[in-house]
């Protein structure tokens, strides 16, 4: 029976031009890819400001109509504070991610509950939440490097 299958697939392949797929699965990498990362890694990933102070983990993740990782949920002492993924500096193996905000800054974050989700697509939030921390959000970003304009 499986030497009939076998046939069949190499048959197949021949007809259609196209390679018979190994059924070993693939080998696992044994160098972490740093240009990716997986849900498992982010959440619970703790959260660091200026000074290596350490202001709350990684609680939930908001994705963008198109599947795009978009905000991190960040909670402290029952309180969650939204941050724009582009924000944060991941370091995976250390299990951190570091925010370029001062303490002062982080003292005045807009924060709320579980109970009290914003509307995390409202225009003014999303322009308000990417101002906060600096970044812009991906849409109006233009692709390829800055052009620099000379008087």
């Amino acid at each position: 029976m499986t030497s009939t299958i076998l046939r069949a697939g190499a048959l197949t392949a021949l007809l259609f031009g196209t390679s018979v797929a190994s059924a070993q699965p693939p080998a696992p990498s044994a160098a972490h890819d740093h240009n990716h990362y997986r849900a498992k890694q982010v959440i619970g990933t703790k959260i660091l400001i200026a000074g290596d102070t350490t202001v709350g983990t990684v609680d939930d993740l908001v994705f963008d109509d198109a599947g795009n990782l978009e905000y991190l949920i960040v909670e402290n002492g029952g309180k969650l504070f939204t941050v724009p993924f582009e924000a944060a500096k991941f370091n995976v193996e250390k299990k951190m991610a570091v925010l370029s905000l001062t303490a002062e800054q982080y003292k005045v974050i807009p924060t709320y509950t579980a109970t009290t989700y914003p509307s995390f697509y409202t225009p003014t939030y999303r322009t308000e939440t990417y101002k906060y921390y600096g970044v812009t959000p991906r849409e109006l970003r233009r692709p390829g490097p800055p052009v620099i304009v000379r008087p």
